[in-house]
């Protein structure tokens, strides 16, 4: 008796997936297919595999919040289309859609794609910031500001050795 229940639930599981992926894909509005990824599950290694998985610079930005140097990421000058991911779990993070030039030198978005990101509060350089992390490996990404382009007035300052592109 519990297995058709069991068949029915997942069944019901699986229509409301369906719908929130569709919501997701409609309040994207730019059409990226990662955007409707739902909540990622947690991606967790040992401190020695993220070392051995990330180059150092990006084992210290990513697992140790370091900031790369301005101006270093090939990332900044991407313009192609496609997917910004996390360079730690491969995530999908901002679309190319929503890519500009802050002029800081670091790669930034007016908008991530849905599920993508976390936010904490950061007072390490003694003023409240915003750090933007990864949703599903918790990595440092960068920060968000608010001095960004409309329609959101966002920056978000990634650091570029955070992420991976993967071309359209």
């Amino acid at each position: 008796m519990s297995t058709p229940l069991l068949d029915r639930r997942a069944l019901l599981g699986l229509g409301a997936g369906c719908a929130v992926a569709a919501l997701a894909w409609r309040m994207a509005g730019d059409g990226d297919a990662a955007a409707v990824a739902a909540t990622p599950a947690p991606f967790q290694l040992t401190d020695a595999e993220w070392r051995k998985r990330l180059s150092p610079q990006a084992y210290k930005v990513l697992r140790q919040a370091a900031t790369e140097f301005p101006y270093t990421s090939p990332l900044n000058s991407e313009h192609r289309k496609g997917v910004f991911v996390c360079a730690g779990c491969a995530l999908p993070l901002f679309s190319s859609t929503r890519k500009f030039d802050s002029g800081t030198g670091w790669p930034s978005f007016w908008d991530h794609l849905p599920h993508a990101i976390g936010e904490r509060s950061d007072t390490s350089l003694g003023e409240e910031r915003i750090e933007v992390h990864c949703a599903r490996c918790a990595g440092h990404l960068g920060h968000v500001f608010n001095d960004g382009p409309q329609p959101t007035g966002l920056r978000y300052c990634m650091n570029g050795v955070a992420m991976a592109f993967k071309a359209a």
